[in-house]
């Protein structure tokens, strides 16, 4: 049925081949080549042609050897057969065609996480892209290659984009901390690979991130530093950004742009804040419960008095799209007479809980500010210098609640005994006494049916029953 014979040399020092010869079932006669291999090979595969073409014409299945046997098959002498109609063209396998890209592509496509998470990943991702290359196919990169990467991306010191020549180092190279979220988030974009079976191990498995806490760009922003930023404000939107952000630890922007008036119960001093950067968690991730000091009591209540009739967001400015506060707020800061500290709100935050800290337990404050108590030590509580001298001072055996009032006051807290002037809370309380009707409708359970995953409260809107403005001019926007 099928025929065995030489081939001339394809060139002049090269060596014959051997040609496997066929009819097939439309009577065409085809080839099979075999190039330059030992005779006895060459008649071994006769036998398997012959019998590949016998199971073709009579629609036989193979038997287990012949199965073995072509399943086995090198990829380039198993394209030989199925040019010749003997086979099935072998299907491409993920790992074959799975390139850099289309990994990138398909996790970003793929993922679950918030817009602006995926937006962070894509410095990595890009730089994935650029050291690699586009086209590299996955199971070529060899770990030797995810440690050159870390390497170079520790040792980068032009940046891309809009953060070239703009890092915080004095080098321009990248920060410890930052390294390690760019390595986590690579062994988190090629465990996906591995998960959709595109490859059969991470070429990252083997590298530590390290740790993503930065204490060098941790500051604590002292109250009465808050006090002098507040004056400085140009208008009472500007003192709630700064006044939720130290006072109460809202995330800026995402926690303030969904932040409603309807939000604020009075009577019982409490915020409801919806926490769009965890509400993907599902529970009570997507809502949470912050104490109203007196200081941020008094800002809010301004605030309400200078909105605009009918108004329902506390930050109109926060709601947009994009915004960016830090520039503006450095010029404020610079007014106030402060230098500015690095990661503006963020230290804000981190101060507030800080302060919630001596006084309460850890994880009742991080209830407060929507993460775990683990993630507070890490990236949040920060020490001061009071405490190491309360000891050095002989105190070490006391509260350390009392210590912070020994210091002098300048670690005065801000809780539910805050320790703003009370004069101040006097006169800014009695500015908005004509608000203590339309609040007493505020209360989140019974006006918002708050639920958990929610992003949207139902409107709650300023009335006409409270006066106009206070002692700063009525503004709608930054």
């Amino acid at each position: 049925m099928a025929s065995l014979s030489r081939t001339k040399a394809r060139t002049t020092d090269g060596k014959p081949g051997w040609r496997i010869q066929f009819m097939d079932g439309a009577g065409r006669r085809r080839s099979v080549y075999l190039g330059a291999v030992p005779k006895k090979i060459a008649q071994s595969w006769v036998s398997r042609v012959e019998d590949l073409l016998a199971c073709r014409l009579t629609g036989a299945s193979w038997d287990t050897d012949l199965s073995v046997w072509v399943r086995d098959l090198p990829d380039v002498s198993h394209a030989k057969l199925s040019d010749a109609g003997l086979v099935e063209r072998r299907r491409a396998t993920e790992c074959e065609t799975a390139t850099v890209a289309k990994l990138i592509a398909m996790f970003l496509s793929r993922s679950s996480a918030r817009p602006a998470t995926l937006r962070g990943f894509k410095q990595t991702l890009d730089s994935l892209t650029e050291f690699f290359g586009a086209n590299t196919r996955l199971d070529s990169i060899t770990a030797e290659g995810a440690d050159d990467w870390r390497r170079w991306v520790m040792s980068d010191k032009r940046g891309s984009g809009r953060r070239a020549k703009k890092r915080t180092t004095d080098d321009n190279r990248l920060a410890p901390p930052t390294v390690a979220k760019r390595v986590s988030v690579a062994k988190q974009v090629f465990r996906a690979a591995v998960r959709w079976e595109w490859i059969e191990k991470s070429p990252f498995d083997g590298l530590r991130p390290g740790s993503q806490a930065n204490p060098a760009r941790a500051r604590y922003i002292p109250l009465e530093t808050i006090r002098d930023v507040l004056d400085a404000c140009p208008s009472i939107e500007w003192k709630l950004i700064v006044a939720l952000s130290r006072l109460a630890g809202l995330r800026c922007p995402s926690e303030f742009g969904a932040l409603t008036w309807g939000a604020v119960n009075w009577q019982k001093g409490r915020l409801t804040v919806l926490a769009k950067k965890t509400e993907h968690h599902g529970g009570d991730h997507a809502v949470r419960i912050v104490p109203i000091c007196p200081e941020l009591r008094a800002i809010l209540a301004d605030a309400f008095e200078q909105a605009e009739p009918g108004a329902t967001l506390v930050v109109p400015s926060a709601a947009r799209a994009s915004v960016n506060f830090r520039t503006y707020l450095e010029r404020i800061i610079t007014k106030a007479g402060h230098d500015v500290w690095p990661r503006l709100l963020q230290n804000l935050r981190a101060s507030c809980e800080t302060d919630w800290v001596e006084r309460y337990p850890a994880h009742v404050v991080a209830k407060w500010l929507g993460h775990s108590p683990k993630v507070a030590a890490q990236h949040y509580l920060m020490s001061r210098e009071h405490h190491f001298e309360h000891v050095v001072s002989g105190g070490g055996s006391e509260a350390l609640g009392k210590g912070a009032e020994q210091a002098g006051g300048a670690a005065a807290i801000c809780s539910a005994d805050c320790s703003a002037p009370s004069v101040q809370i006097a006169v800014q309380q009695a500015s908005a006494s004509g608000s203590t009707e339309p609040q007493e409708t505020t209360e989140p359970a019974a006006t918002i049916q708050v639920a958990a995953g929610s992003s949207v409260f139902a409107p709650v809107t300023k009335t006409g029953q409270v006066a106009g403005t206070g002692f700063e001019p009525a503004t709608s926007r930054l």
